[in-house]
């Protein structure tokens, strides 16, 4: 699976993402997104909105600035505004090695 992924839109005001972590929730495969500029911003999304939504480009797409980080981030960071995800969990065969 490619890790590297471009929102064909913005997600909370930001495009780029990592694919960090792959699980299973009832019998769906899901995987746990992560900005690259910022890790606060993290979506789970599953294999067909992935792979077949038309929503996401593998890789990284080069985009200028004002659309790979949108004034709606901006937004977002000065509102102070919390998620509901506190921890990312990230398999031991994971390509990324955060602690």
């Amino acid at each position: 699976m490619e890790n590297f992924w471009t929102s064909n839109k913005p997600i909370k005001g930001l495009r780029h993402f990592v694919l960090v972590n792959e699980a299973k929730e009832k019998g769906n495969t899901i995987f746990l997104m992560v900005s690259v500029l910022d890790s606060e911003i993290n979506l789970k999304t599953t294999y067909e909105e992935l792979i077949n939504s038309g929503n996401w480009y593998k890789g990284w797409i080069n985009l200028p600035k004002n659309e790979s980080i949108t004034e709606e981030y901006v937004n977002y960071k000065s509102s102070n505004k919390l998620e509901d995800i506190n921890e990312i969990f990230v398999n031991s065969d994971s390509v990324f090695k955060i602690s």
